[in-house]
């Protein structure tokens, strides 16, 4: 259960993103080479024979010869979608192909959507049935209930492969987690507990016969739906899952079941739980209220009454979020990885256990830093850990391999499991985990962000995003009248601008402050101060900087409407670089699962073997930040001195450099950019000091630079970021023309993020040198 409702989207927003480019987000890429005649006679006819004829002798081998082994199922038939009831098996049809990409973003896992178009149990289960030899494993989704638990169980039955209805159990999964923690710190026993569950449909009821086969005992857990507590004999609103829970009570209300209960788990309805029912629990209350997409009573609810409670929610605005992403990815690639033929009991138990365990182990810096606003430490706040902790996928699933072959359903058992841990944190590429941390960061310690181009479009839009989402306050410049005219025609009313400030440089009260700022800067430089008046009044970047740069604003972005040189030629006017730094550009690919750091590819045109130094070294400072190990090469034409050319000098000369220096990273050069990128051809050089291909490469020059960062971004069919703006004293950076809405957030969150870090350290010297003073 998880509701992101604090990260808004428009739906024009929502509709643009699924059509944009090839529509939906999902797509088919071959994993072999396909260019030649003989690729094809492989791939196909006449090959693909011999793989035919070894799975006909021994179907196991199908894991060996096809994407099975790593290929789920995403099925639905539409009649219970998200929370928006029957919509038919095409219109869940984007929902699961989200359901896909999560498979791959979380657990590197392969997914495929199906939809089935009936409502009819019995064709579901053939339809699914037939078409078995497919995958590797099925995740049922959207299916209504009680229709589900028949599908799930028979399909379990006539399958030899994991069927798991992630509506049910990767709830139910999630939440045995928070309650293991929240009993260890309230000192109960999970057999002597009482527990309230309130909503009898597929995760609700998931929810208690888990719990149950943890330990509760089934005459201290309460089941409640619509018309009151389930007890034995109920005359109406019965069936036989219901009845399975039915128990020998005097309860009838949810009121007279919450007296006296330790802990309340509610997948009902918003507002369901009132503070009296609060009130009369026992002490140290464990509430998971996890209605979507407002709880059954929020959290500052239950303190205003019960300062002792342990709460979670769905949400991710409130600490303990129960998200079904830290778990069905997980179980999946656990099972996948021993050929499970099921998903037991005992493999849920491991999961929901060893996320237990991950909350009670000590935060990565990373993502407590994050997380600044909360408390990232085992206790009544930290009982689950968050979505995008890195070592989910490297906990959870070496525990649902192991429970698989402690039971007995894994036909290919993991032998060292100290080599699987490490396979598996190689299968995620950290760079896409990081850009979430740093969303988080943002909203922990919200910034004020100036967009120097205030009366584009796309740049309203972001702004209103930025508000919307509680990344800070957005500060457009531009002339009022013109951004006022923007938002009518983008359909914005006068109420939904609230929030958004406007600052128009020409009659701003801030002008004559900034002219004096930028006369200092530039006095000595050949300009007059009534020179500095006008840039101030009349160019938005200058104005959006002196902004920054006088501490009115946290955070500039710029760029839509100007060139990139443009645009860094005018800020550069105002904000110096940092201390001891270069600035430069910095471009990130993403493409096949891995990332690739490129630098510098828009600042220097030919720099010295020092520059070169400098932009190495604060290169591979970033790529650790987003969490890659730096290997770094330095490029040129040639490899290690062959041909031993002038042109090739300045690399050679930068090497030498480096060697000076005392170094955590591997770096290397010169050479070429397929020995950097290439394991092969990097074997040819043994003497060479980079362990694996390159990560970060460090250009010779902006030309080069700028033309194959292009050239990879428009024919690698990948991700890229950037270029970022490296090296400013103040967190600014410069969007491409091009920029979409998505990619100026992006960059406006990672200039947001480094003006968090800045501030912090800021905060941290001023504090040492008090406690100095002091002493």
């Amino acid at each position: 259960m998880s509701n992101e409702s604090n990260n808004k989207v428009t739906d024009e927003e929502a509709l643009a993103f699924h059509a944009q480019g090839r529509p939906g987000k999902i797509q088919v890429t071959p994993s072999k080479p396909l260019m030649t005649q003989r690729d094809l006679s492989l791939a196909y006819s006449p090959g693909v024979a011999v793989p035919c004829l070894e799975i006909h002798k021994d179907p196991s081998k199908a894991f060996d010869y096809t994407t099975r082994g790593n290929m789920v199922a995403v099925i639905s038939n539409g009649t219970a979608v998200l929370g928006l009831g029957n919509l038919g098996a095409l219109a869940s049809k984007p929902v699961m192909e989200g359901k896909a990409v999560l498979f791959k973003r979380f657990a590197d896992i392969d997914a495929i959507d199906i939809e089935v178009d009936t409502s009819d149990v019995d064709a579901f289960i053939n339809c699914v049935k037939y078409l078995g030899p497919s995958w590797g494993g099925i995740n049922l989704e959207d299916i209504a209930g009680p229709e589900c638990f028949i599908i799930e169980q028979k399909l379990k039955e006539v399958m030899d492969i994991p069927v798991f209805h992630d509506d049910q159990h990767g709830t139910a999964i999630i939440c045995a987690a928070g309650l293991i923690n929240a009993a260890d710190l309230t000192g109960r026993k999970l057999s002597d507990m009482k527990v309230v569950v309130n909503g009898a449909g597929a995760a609700g009821i998931a929810c208690l016969e888990l719990m149950k086969t943890m330990g509760i005992k089934h005459e201290n857990a309460l089941l409640c739906d619509k018309e009151g507590v389930i007890y034995k004999g109920r005359p109406t609103g019965m069936n036989q899952w219901k009845s399975a829970h039915a128990v020998e009570t005097k309860a009838r209300t949810l009121a007279d079941a919450m007296k006296g209960a330790d802990a309340f788990i509610g997948l009902s309805a918003k507002d369901a739980v009132s503070k009296d029912m609060v009130k009369a629990m026992a002490p140290q209350p464990i509430i998971f209220a996890m209605a979507n997409p407002d709880p059954e009573i929020r959290p500052e609810d239950v303190y205003a009454v019960r300062s002792d409670a342990m709460v979670a929610t769905g949400r991710s605005d409130y600490p303990n979020q129960v998200n079904n992403v830290m778990g069905f990815p997980y179980i999946f690639r656990g099972a996948l990885d021993v050929q499970a033929t099921e998903i037991n009991e005992a493999m849920k138990i491991a999961a929901a256990e060893a996320l237990a365990k991950l909350a009670r182990e000590e935060v990565p810096e990373e993502v407590s830093s994050a997380y600044a606003g909360r408390k990232m430490k085992y206790g009544p706040d930290y009982i689950i850990p968050v979505p995008f902790d890195p070592r989910l996928i490297t906990t959870i699933p070496p525990a649902v391999a192991k429970a698989a072959m402690d039971t007995g359903v894994a036909r290919k058992p993991i032998k060292d499991f100290r080599a699987y841990k490490m396979q598996l944190s190689g299968r995620l590429d950290p760079t896409v985990n990081t850009l979430n941390l740093i969303y988080e960061k943002v909203k922990a310690d919200p910034k004020r962000v100036v967009f120097a181009e205030g009366e584009e479009a796309k740049v309203i839009r972001a702004a209103m995003l930025w508000r919307d989402n509680g990344y800070g306050t957005p500060v457009l410049v531009g002339r009022k009248e013109r951004i006022e005219e923007a938002m009518l025609k983008m359909g914005i009313s006068e109420k939904e601008r609230k929030g958004i400030e406007i600052n128009n440089a020409f009659v701003s009260d801030r002008n004559e402050r900034y002219a004096e700022l930028l006369y200092k800067k530039l006095q000595r430089k050949g300009v007059l101060h009534r020179d500095c008046v006008r840039m101030v009044k009349n160019d938005r970047n200058i104005f959006a900087a002196c902004m920054v740069e006088a501490g009115d604003a946290d955070v500039m972005i710029t760029g839509l409407t100007r060139s990139y040189n443009v645009s860094l030629e005018e800020v550069r006017k105002v904000i110096d670089p940092e201390e001891g730094k270069q600035v430069f550009g910095l471009s990130i690919l993403i493409a096949k699962g891995k990332t690739v750091f490129i630098s510098d590819t828009t600042v220097h045109e030919l720099p010295s073997p020092q520059e070169l130094v400098d932009i190495t070294v604060q290169t591979a400072a970033k790529a650790k930040a987003m969490g890659h190990e730096p290997r770094v090469a330095l490029l040129s034409f040639s490899n290690f001195g062959n041909p031993m050319w002038e042109k090739a000098d300045r690399i050679r000369q930068t090497v030498s450099l480096l060697d000076g220096l005392n170094l955590d990273f591997e770096y290397d050069g010169e050479m070429a950019a397929d020995v950097a990128l290439n394991q092969d051809m990097l074997a040819l050089y043994p003497f060479c000091r980079l362990s694996e291909p390159a990560n970060v490469l460090i250009m010779p020059a902006l030309h080069s630079a700028n033309i194959g960062y292009k050239l990879l971004q428009e024919l690698g069919g990948g991700t890229a970021i950037g270029p970022l703006l490296c090296g400013l004293a103040k967190p600014v950076q410069i969007v491409s023309m091009s920029s979409t809405v998505s990619e100026i957030m992006n960059l406006a969150a990672i200039a947001a993020a480094e003006a968090c870090d800045k501030q912090a350290k800021t905060k941290a010297k001023r504090t040492a040198s008090s406690k100095k003073s002091a002493a």
